[in-house]
């Protein structure tokens, strides 16, 4: 069964087993006894340390092993913010940062910090110019990952840790989506990175602290991991860890070559073969295993579970799929389509081209069971605006939504009620009713699905019609939609 989401947990590396399975024996004591056990122990985590810190670019006295590279980000963001309170309260980060990222910026603004977010372009982007222009004298610190964990664009990190560094602000890094194919360009002075992302055991983070930056640790003194990581080191994990990042690193160069190439294969195939597709991220500067595309008029969450079904293992930024019923973060600051979001991980060296071309031949089969499934409109053979089927109840939780006149609006216009219903309805139902009206009048949608916001103009611009905006209305928003063809 082809395992797509390496983004999420690559699948241990062979080097990190047999290395896990060797330190076992050798790695179990504690490496601050000075009797024989204890020494044996020390040799492990100081090697260990010393290839890490070789990957990751830094001395190794600079590195410390975390219990997570999310306890590697709370750590490394709270003890920066910390070592500099004099200078100010402000944290800068980008919009698509990892969640882990996020949430220490939540807790530092719950604590009376402020926090500044910086958009990002249609690729998932920040502009160094942009980022750059956020960075005052009040700012402690700034955070920008090397390259996203959901769409898989790299970020200019060098170029903004050039203005960090002109403005004597330190940059935080977290290379956690990266660092299995190379060190990290650029001047920055905080780092972090989680092993089960280049296939080590789970359970080992990384956190890197130039010499110089101000880091004052939070939380109760512990005198392992210079201070930064408390509790006892699991060696054995720590050292199938280094292990496999430098067996991952020797084959970065010839395994991204190869694994681009497929990417590169579903980028231009999936538009070709399912209708209605946008592929998301940046095509150039992205990671090479690492592809996203959402196909409309399909809910996320049901096409999950047909490919699952079909023995793929992928997975989706798409509300459907999430218990928040809220669109992944990362897409809502790109301003792309959400719903029937795919993301497609592929694993370093257990991916082959045959099981890319069978995903590529039971996709489009799948998405238009889905798309039936949902009533949605022919729009593959130009069907737009045709009466369409029904939704069942099944699918869409609610009964059919309703399109009436409403003198408040413009003459001529419709109102669509899709009030309590879920993604991709709120657009199926449009996409029905768009012919209804005479060119150059609206439909207005009503929903109170947060997708729709996402949803909706991308279904315009997909579909060649004018998104007009949207207000406020008596329940949820209304999205108005001009009809140009």
């Amino acid at each position: 069964m082809p395992y797509f989401d390496a983004a999420s947990a690559a699948p241990l590396h062979p080097v990190a087993r047999r290395a896990l399975q060797a330190s076992l024996d050798e790695g179990w004591a504690d490496p601050a006894r000075l009797y024989r056990e204890g020494r044996r122990a020390r040799l492990l985590l100081d090697a260990a340390r010393e290839a890490a810190a070789d990957a990751v670019g830094c001395r190794p006295d600079e590195l410390v092993f975390t219990p997570s590279g999310t306890h590697a980000v709370h750590a490394g963001v709270s003890g920066a913010l910390a070592g500099r309170r004099r200078v100010g309260r402000r944290l800068v980060v980008s919009a698509v940062e990892h969640s882990a990222v996020l949430h220490a910026a939540e807790a530092w603004e719950a604590a009376g910090g402020s926090v500044t977010e910086v958009g990002v372009d249609r690729h998932g982007a920040v502009a160094p110019e942009a980022y750059a222009a956020e960075l005052g004298g009040t700012t402690a610190l700034a955070c920008l990952q090397s390259a996203n964990h959901e769409v898989g664009t790299e970020q200019p990190v060098r170029e903004v840790a050039e203005a960090c560094r002109s403005l004597g602000v330190p940059l935080l890094v977290d290379a956690a989506q990266s660092l299995a194919w190379g060190p990290v360009e650029g001047d920055w002075s905080l780092l972090t990175a989680s092993a089960h992302k280049w296939g080590g055991p789970s359970g080992v983070g990384l956190l890197a602290v130039r010499k110089g930056v101000r880091f004052a640790r939070q939380g109760p003194a512990d005198e392992r991991e210079s201070g930064r990581s408390a509790g006892f080191q699991n060696i054995p994990a720590i050292v199938a860890a280094a292990a496999s990042l430098r067996a991952v690193r020797a084959e970065a160069a010839t395994e991204a070559a190869r694994l681009r190439a497929l990417v590169d294969r579903i980028r231009a195939r999936v538009p070709e073969l399912v209708p209605d597709v946008e592929v998301v991220g940046d095509p150039v500067r992205r990671l090479p295993h690492v592809v996203t595309f959402s196909c409309l008029y399909v809910d996320g969450e049901t096409l999950l579970h047909e490919l699952d079904r079909a023995g793929f293992s992928v997975s989706s930024g798409s509300s459907c799929t999430s218990s928040t019923l809220i669109p992944s973060h990362v897409l809502k600051a790109m301003g792309v389509l959400s719903e029937g979001n795919v993301r497609v991980s592929l694993p370093p060296f257990d991916t082959s081209e045959e099981d890319v071309d069978r995903f590529l031949a039971v996709l489009p089969g799948l998405v238009a069971g889905v798309r039936e499934r949902f009533g949605a409109p022919a729009s593959a053979t130009g069907a737009e605006g045709a009466a369409g089927a029904a939704v069942p109840a099944e699918a869409s939780g609610a009964s059919e939504a309703s399109a009436s006149s409403d003198a408040s609006d413009a003459a001529g216009s419709l109102v669509l009620d899709t009030l309590g219903r879920r993604c991709p309805i709120p657009v199926i139902e449009l996409a029905k009713v768009i012919g209804e009206v005479p060119v150059g009048n609206t439909v207005t949608v009503l929903s109170d699905d947060e997708a729709a916001r996402l949803d909706i103009p991308a279904w315009c611009g997909m579909r060649g019609q004018e998104y007009v905006g949207e207000r406020g209305a008596e329940a949820g928003v209304a999205y108005v939609v001009r009809r140009l063809r």
